[in-house]
């Protein structure tokens, strides 16, 4: 995710972008860039770093002219740069384009781009656009764009413009956000309505597939795919300041709650072959051979990463047959790990900059062991240095309590255990083509979980006085209970803990007593039966039970004293479904509250420290 900021009007464009650039910040903040055009050629500055580093580059050679696209950065094609940040421009610097999101063909076409003279200047998938653009370009900018646009594939937002068309902007979305803000004889781009509120409140909201020309005094929109012209309502945008760079919601972790659907499709993006039967890894250097001789993993994180590896364990070893440790990185190098010739780690990190993390790697290293890195950042200190990366594309995170960095973090587990199932055919190309079906449902399925999430703040509002609270799970529920326990403690401050169902007669059930909140999955058919068993032992001994399951275990109604349901899919990939519902009772339970739930007490979003 990153933010775009376009103007064309009256007005000088630099500061207009530079400001709109500001208020995206939160999309993107890894660098940064600006193309003014003076209607004789286009000037470029870009800086790695935050808005501060390009405002001095500005400052000390300003931009003149009233036509102008803005990014700010967050890096999933090369690594944070001066070089990789966008505006990019065409060889001959008469074209100029801003780009979110993924294209999934960019290698096939950047090939056939440098076999005919084509020299590139970026690690980026995004400038592959721009010099496409000034190949098909034949005096007629917005059908460039169009052949363009025919030619990529995957999710994008582009802002365009040229030299020699310096009256028009051009605007494209397809599956990535974009909207328009409608001016006094100027008008803007924009990737969030923050970028373009201090100018105006009236914007069109452009959907897939929507092609939009910009002049100074006109805004058309049209359809991408048959250049018939599309109707959008004009929407007034009556949010404040701080509304608007939340998306209107009342917290950057609801926003993230809400964003999970959009990051999980970026993070399969690219990812899955076009008839949707393998999974692939373009970017992976990693020899077949080495992969098939994998014969032991390891996963270290910490936080909800650990609780993500104990989720990639299970999957890893049920699709390829390989077994796996999951240990809390902290501790990982000081218990002296047995590592083999065919050893692999993974090392799990949403900020890619978690010191006990990249301590555990770099022992890893050290024995020998080949290294990937799961991180949603693009050119962070875990994917510098390991040796292979798959990196989530979740966007900025704000929020401490982690959301879509977790379930995008399940995603790349799910792909990462079907490729190595593929790779050692551990599993048959049906099964694996079956699985790709079921992960695809995945966002749409979030989505209708979400479309029902206020039914979970009267859960919120009967445990806010609670002062304990358990969770509990069989298999791969007992993993999700983990993660679930943990968003409650971080946010609520209310004490809680995750236990395995089956020990509860182990101990567990000396802490039951009359009025005890328990929240019980089972989302598991295998293990349904047992799990009613054991919601019965909490029940007979008063507990006040939540049941979170799918819809075909109908019969756990009669066992709970409420029920949360979520959509059936593959046993598998319930937690990214089961969790949802926990995010959201964290979430609650700290707004009734009246608790900071951005910047929970004594907490920090990335822990660079041991």
């Amino acid at each position: 995710m990153c933010g775009i900021m376009g103007y064309i009007g009256y007005r000088q464009a630099q500061p207009i972008l530079i400001n709109g650039l500001r208020k995206l910040e939160y999309r993107g903040y890894d660098s940064a860039g600006i193309a003014v055009c003076d209607g004789k050629s286009i000037a470029v500055r870009k800086a790695k770093g935050r808005i501060d580093a390009l405002v001095e580059k500005t400052e000390k050679s300003g931009l003149s002219g009233s036509i102008g696209i803005g990014h700010t950065r967050w890096a999933t094609h090369g690594r944070p740069s001066d070089e990789n940040s966008h505006p990019h421009v065409d060889q001959t610097q008469k074209f100029s384009i801003v780009h979110n999101g993924i294209i999934e063909n960019y290698l096939e076409i950047k090939q056939e781009l440098i076999e005919q003279g084509v020299a590139f200047s970026s690690e980026t998938d995004t400038e592959v656009i721009v010099h496409l653009l000034s190949r098909e370009y034949d005096g007629d900018l917005l059908a460039a764009v169009r052949k363009v646009a025919g030619k990529i594939r995957g999710a994008f937002a582009l802002g365009v413009m040229s030299e020699y068309e310096p009256d028009k902007l051009i605007a494209v979305r397809m599956a990535s956000p974009l909207i328009i803000g409608v001016g006094e004889n100027e008008n803007f781009i924009g990737s969030d309505i923050p970028a373009i509120l201090e100018h105006t409140r009236d914007v069109y909201v452009l959907e897939d597939g929507d092609l939009a020309v910009l002049t100074r005094d006109s805004v058309q929109v049209m359809s991408l795919a048959t250049d018939e012209p599309i109707e959008r309502d004009l929407v007034r945008i009556d949010w404040n300041k701080e509304q608007a760079e939340k998306d209107g919601y009342a917290h950057y972790m609801e926003k993230e709650i809400y964003e999970q659907p959009r990051a999980l499709r970026n993070t399969m993006t690219g990812r899955i072959d076009e008839a949707g039967q393998k999974v692939v890894f373009p970017d992976l250097q990693l020899p077949a051979e080495t992969i098939r001789s994998i014969e032991k993993i390891y996963i270290v994180a910490c936080g909800t990463a650990y609780h993500a590896g104990l989720i990639g364990k299970h999957v890893i070893e049920s699709l390829a047959r390989i077994p796996v440790e999951v240990d809390v990185a902290s501790e990982f190098r000081y218990r002296r790990p047995l590592f083999g010739p065919n050893t692999l780690t993974i090392a799990v990190s949403q900020s890619g900059e978690t010191a006990d993390t990249l301590a555990a790697m770099r022992e890893a290293k050290r024995n020998g062991s080949v290294v990937l890195a799961i991180t949603n950042v693009v050119g962070s200190s875990i994917a510098r240095e390991a040796d292979e990366v798959i990196t989530t594309n979740a966007g900025p995170e704000i929020a401490v309590a982690s959301t879509k960095a977790y379930t995008s973090q399940l995603i790349a587990f799910y792909l990462w255990g079907m490729y190595l199932a593929q790779e050692k055919a551990a599993l048959a190309p049906a099964e694996i083509a079956s699985l790709i079906q079921s992960l695809q449902q995945l966002p749409g399925q979030v989505e209708d979980i979400l479309a029902h999430a206020q039914q979970l703040r009267q859960f919120a509002e009967a445990i806010k006085d609670e002062r304990h609270l358990f969770f509990i799970g069989r298999g791969i529920d007992h993993a999700v209970s983990m993660e679930g326990s943990l968003k409650l403690k971080e946010i609520s401050y209310i004490h809680s803990e995750a236990y395995a169902a089956g020990e509860l007669k182990h101990g567990t059930l000396a802490l039951i007593e009359e009025g005890t909140r328990v929240v019980a999955l089972s989302t598991q058919d295998a293990l349904h039966e047992k799990m009613i068993s054991n919601i019965t032992e909490v029940k007979a001994r008063g507990a006040n039970v939540l049941g979170i399951t799918h819809e075909d275990h109908v019969d756990l109604h009669r066992s709970v004293d409420d029920v949360c349901l979520i959509p059936k899919t593959d046993a598998l990939f319930t937690p990214v479904l089961a969790v949802i519902p926990l995010q959201l009772i964290a979430y609650y339970t700290s707004v009734v509250l009246g608790n900071d739930v951005d910047r929970p007490r004594n907490l920090a979003k990335s822990v660079t420290v041991e």
